[in-house]
């Protein structure tokens, strides 16, 4: 009788846990610009759905093109939270792949979000996670007038960081101080004031399961392009730049990325376009395996 017992209880464990479903949805950030509407964005984020069986979601961050350039990252990285939370699709967990300046706001998400479903997997396409040098470059038409004009009235005062959203992460590295004491974001998002050091931060990045860094060997528009991989200009030049495992980020470990390196749960790419070109066979190897259910069968390239 303890025997016929021990094995039905078996049997309704093994039935259990055949059941439970180990597909998570995935959630795509637009890089500085973008918005959710325009063609090439739908196109990833339904490309990206097609080949992992996984539903996506692309989250506008207010108006899209507008609030990416002149809304505080600070505010578009609330507006993704209280989405993120709002969605019941995402509450048992979700991916994120981000896009140029919607890795920087991903990260926001997942060391700031209070109450928020867990991120397992975070795919960074060309982001500017050590900061970047320049305001990336605008091109034409009105916006790109008024970020020209906020630019001029200097990157750290009070008004264009209320006011132009890459603002937020323009690192100058000849000028550490005005960005230590101007900047508004990238300081708290990488843990890099003594006085402000906030451990939940670290806390909630090493909770990552994967952390893939995309780097593009021919990005212009990051300065300089080893950002996507953490590594930035040594202080006060433009011409030494450090590695990510030499930086006082890394070793000092301010927000978890030397523990999640060591631990086997980052991967660092280089690709050979320029930023974010990335093809849809690219994207098969090196984003869609973390996105698809591992009791999935990965659909072919160019399978339909």
């Amino acid at each position: 009788m303890a025997n016929q017992i021990s094995f039905l209880v078996v049997c309704f464990v093994v039935l259990a846990l055949s059941s439970v479903s180990y597909s998570l949805p995935f959630v795509v950030l637009h890089g500085l610009g973008d918005q959710c509407k325009n063609v090439g964005m739908d196109r990833f984020t339904q490309s990206l759905s097609k080949f992992s069986g996984e539903k996506g979601f692309c989250i506008e961050i207010g108006d899209g093109s507008h609030d990416s350039w002149f809304a505080p990252v600070t505010q578009q990285v609330d507006s993704v939270c209280e989405t993120v939370k709002s969605l019941p699709e995402l509450q048992s967990g979700y991916n994120l792949v981000g896009l140029s300046q919607g890795n920087v706001i991903g990260r926001g998400v997942i060391e700031w979000c209070d109450g928020a479903p867990p991120v397992h997997n975070m795919i960074s396409l060309g982001g500017p996670h050590a900061g970047t040098a320049s305001v990336p470059l605008c091109g034409t038409g009105t916006f790109c007038v008024i970020a020209n004009l906020l630019i001029g009235l200097g990157v750290y005062t009070s008004y264009v960081q209320e006011h132009l959203g890459p603002a937020g992460y323009v690192k100058i590295p000849t000028d550490l101080e005005a960005y230590s004491k101007g900047c508004k974001f990238l300081p708290k998002l990488n843990n890099e004031l003594e006085e402000f050091k906030n451990s939940t931060y670290k806390e909630r990045f090493t909770g990552l399961s994967q952390l893939v860094l995309i780097m593009f060997e021919n990005d212009k528009v990051l300065i300089p392009k080893e950002t996507a991989w953490f590594g930035f200009y040594e202080e006060n030049n433009f011409k030494t730049i450090l590695s990510a495992n030499e930086t006082d980020l890394y070793k000092d470990d301010w927000i978890g990325l030397r523990a999640l390196n060591e631990a086997g749960k980052v991967t660092w790419l280089s690709l050979p376009g320029g930023h974010l070109h990335i093809t849809e066979a690219e994207m098969m190897t090196h984003i869609v395996p973390y996105l698809v259910d591992p009791f999935k069968t990965i659909k072919q390239y160019g399978q339909s």
